[in-house]
């Protein structure tokens, strides 16, 4: 099973597991690693090598950040960078993180990268496009 580390400003990755856990139960495999407020980017490295190595069984470890280019992302990059067994994904939302840490126990770096992507962009989403696609998918019940 492919391990996840969740990191993000503030407390976004501890925040995100915690309500991923509250869908799905606890984990396994699975931490979470805060940039808040202080915390130097060194300590940042030091702790998501600790956590990756921690959640990871052998097959690798995806680690699932808040934003594109931000410290938590550049921090995991170079930790992907220098181990091919990690896999970094940005923008992560709790869509993609719920589904995704369901969907991990057989699945290769590529191939969870590959859906990840695809769950975080079904995630996003408003009202008004999900009202839109039930009007069009619903049956006309008066037979026109």
């Amino acid at each position: 099973m492919l391990g996840i580390v969740i990191t993000g400003h503030g407390y976004f990755a501890s925040g995100l597991l915690q309500a991923v856990e509250q869908i799905v139960g606890r984990q396994p495999q699975c931490c979470a690693v805060d940039f808040s407020e202080g915390i130097s980017t060194q300590q940042l490295l030091v702790w998501l090598e600790a956590a990756c190595t921690a959640c990871d069984s052998g097959k690798g470890v995806v680690i699932l950040s808040d934003l594109l280019g931000g410290s938590p992302f550049r921090q995991a990059a170079q930790l992907a960078i220098a181990k091919p067994c990690y896999e970094v994904i940005a923008g992560t939302n709790m869509q993609l993180a719920v589904e995704m840490i369901l969907d991990r126990e057989d699945r290769t770096l590529e191939t969870f990268r590959d859906r990840a992507l695809e769950c975080g962009r079904r995630g996003l989403t408003s009202l008004w496009h999900e009202q839109q696609k039930k009007r069009y998918d619903s049956p006309n019940l008066d037979g026109i």
